[in-house]
C-alpha cells in the first residue's frame, strides 16, 4: 500500500478524520460538535510533531510527514472553521469570506511545505520560528469566539466574518511567531479546556 502507517502519523490521520467528522456535525446541524472536533484536532495537530521525532525516519518519511500534516491542516483548520462560520446564517452572503479563507489557509500551507523542506536540507531538528499565523491557531480562536457569540447573544455570522477574513490575511503576512515551548503549550491546553468546559455547559447535541 503507498503511504506510511508507523506510529509517528497515528496522530495527524486521527486528527484528519476528527476535523472531517466535525464536517458530519454541521451537515447535521450539529455546530457545537463541530467546534469541539476542531479543538480536539488542534490537539492532535499539537503533538503529532512531537510523536514524530521520537523516531529515525528517512528522508521521504520526513517529507510525507510534511505533506500528510498540511493536508490534514487544510482539512481541520481551513475547510472545517469556515464551513462553521458559513452554516451560521441562511443563504449564501457568507461564501466569499469562507473562500477566501480556505484559499488563503491553501497558500500558506503549501508555501509552509516549500519552506520546511527547504529548511530541513540545510538543518536539523525542529524549526523555532512560523512566518504568519499558523493555520492551527483556528482551534483555539474560533470555539472561544462562537462560544462568546451564544452567550452574550452576539451575531456569530458578523463576528465569524471579521475573524475570517483577519486571519486569512494573517495567514499570509511575513511577520514571525516563535514556535511555542513547553509553557506555552500548557497555556494553549489550559485555554482550549475553558473553551471545552463552556461548551459542555452550555449543553451540546453531539
Amino acid at each position: 500500500m503507498l503511504g506510511f502507517y508507523n506510529y509517528t502519523v497515528i496522530l495527524t490521520y486521527l486528527g484528519m478524520l476528527t476535523g472531517f467528522y466535525g464536517i458530519t456535525c454541521l451537515i447535521t446541524g450539529n455546530r457545537k460538535g463541530a467546534l469541539v472536533c476542531l479543538m480536539i484536532a488542534g490537539v492532535c495537530d499539537m503533538f503529532d510533531g512531537k510523536i514524530a521525532s521520537t523516531m529515525t525516519r528517512t528522508k521521504k518519511e520526513k517529507r510525507f510527514g510534511i505533506q500528510i500534516d498540511s493536508l490534514s491542516d487544510l482539512i481541520c483548520f481551513g475547510v472545517l472553521p469556515a464551513l462553521i462560520v458559513y452554516t451560521s446564517a441562511a443563504g449564501t452572503v457568507l461564501f466569499f469570506p469562507a473562500a477566501v479563507y480556505v484559499l488563503c489557509a491553501l497558500i500558506r500551507l503549501s508555501w509552509f511545505n516549500v519552506d520546511e523542506e527547504e529548511r530541513q536540507d540545510l538543518e536539523s531538528g525542529s524549526r523555532s520560528v512560523y512566518y504568519g499565523l499558523p493555520v492551527t491557531t483556528a482551534a483555539l480562536i474560533f470555539p472561544i469566539m462562537m462560544e462568546m457569540c451564544e452567550k452574550f447573544g452576539w451575531s456569530s455570522a458578523r463576528i465569524g466574518t471579521m475573524l475570517l477574513m483577519i486571519m486569512a490575511v494573517s495567514f499570509l503576512a511575513p511577520f514571525k511567531i516563535r514556535k511555542p515551548k513547553l509553557a506555552g503549550k500548557i497555556g494553549i491546553l489550559f485555554l482550549g479546556a475553558i473553551g471545552l468546559i463552556a461548551l459542555f455547559v452550555g449543553g451540546m447535541n453531539i
